[in-house]
């Protein structure tokens, strides 16, 4: 499908998200910075394709960012902040501890900051980043409704408990997803995100060797497992990667899905999406093959819903001028 009908498809669901959220997430608009930062989008992008052409293993843990932002204190790039002493920040979390992507955020801050000082936020910076990660991974294009402020405060703590784990099942991350204002369709559709990037041991090896303590996961496909037992040799490897979608993980696909499908989802919340028969269903017709537009349109319309998540607008927070450190 060409870019620009697929934009317009989705601009009328972007405003139609945007009026039906808070009233906070009413004022982000299509085209906010078009007088302050006239070429604020052109100028991410630009960085982007740099960025992604030199590291093209970078437009997971980049879209991984966002959503991690997103899920704590919503999408207000607190997750970019360093810890301060005495308060621990998001960043350095348990389950942020393998986030990458933080050098690339502020190298596209830079460029913005030279271009036009103190005017885009950190948060609409990650949010168009993300969605650019995905295009130039050879997935779709979505319009990204800006005017984010910046949050001040980072919480290791909120991060811990409120980010889904890897070890999730259908009940835990329906609850965590309902919290943010994210459905069950949300929940199968941005699980698709998965189809890039990589993930250390830890995140996955009690399947394999510990799963309530006994052993290898069920629900695992036995021959999966073993290849997966090669590369992580106990618990507690921390240094070996395995990919998320083996074989395409620099590229946004659908073969996901069939992984999935097959009993090959790497993490315990991808299994958990053949549990139920609504995402059951979804996984299982997308991993067809056949309705790879129909995903491209999800993922864009539950991106947008996810971009929205209790925002900061107005005159709350603020426009940091480094990414890392509140002003």
């Amino acid at each position: 499908m060409a870019i620009k009908s697929f934009v317009a498809l989705l601009l009328p669901v972007a405003v139609l998200l945007l009026a039906g959220s808070a009233p906070a997430v009413a004022q982000l608009e299509v085209g906010f910075y078009s007088k302050t930062c006239p070429n604020a989008e052109a100028i991410v992008r630009e960085e982007m394709e740099k960025i992604i052409s030199a590291a093209p293993s970078l437009a997971g843990p980049l879209l991984r960012l966002h959503f991690h932002d997103c899920f704590v204190r919503g999408c207000d790039a607190s997750v970019l902040l360093d810890s301060l002493e005495g308060s621990l920040a998001e960043k350095d979390a348990k389950p942020n501890k393998s986030l990458r992507g933080f050098g690339s955020v502020e190298r596209v801050k830079a460029k913005l900051e030279a271009a036009c000082p103190n005017t885009v936020s950190c948060a609409d910076v990650l949010t168009i980043m993300a969605r650019d990660a995905v295009v130039l991974a050879k997935g779709p294009f979505w319009p990204v409704a800006l005017g984010r402020r910046d949050g001040r405060v980072s919480s290791a703590t909120e991060a811990s408990d409120q980010l889904p784990p890897s070890f999730g099942d259908i009940p835990l991350l329906t609850k965590i997803f309902a919290s943010k204002g994210l459905n069950l369709k949300d929940l199968v559709v941005l699980s698709g995100a998965h189809t890039l990037g990589t993930a250390h041991c830890p995140s996955f090896a009690d399947r394999l060797y510990n799963f309530s303590g006994n052993g290898v996961d069920p629900s695992l496909d036995s021959e999966y497992a073993d290849k997966l037992k090669m590369r992580c040799k106990s618990v507690d490897d921390k240094t070996m990667l395995s990919e998320m979608d083996p074989g395409s993980s620099k590229t946004f696909d659908t073969s996901y899905y069939r992984h999935v499908a097959k009993r090959r989802g790497l993490f315990q919340s991808d299994a958990s999406l053949l549990t139920d028969a609504t995402t059951k269903g979804y996984v299982q017709r997308i991993a067809t093959g056949k309705f790879d537009d129909e995903f491209f349109r999800d993922f864009s319309e539950s991106m947008i819903k996810m971009g929205n998540v209790d925002v900061l607008t107005g005159d709350q927070g603020e426009i940091r001028k480094k990414c890392y450190v509140a002003n």
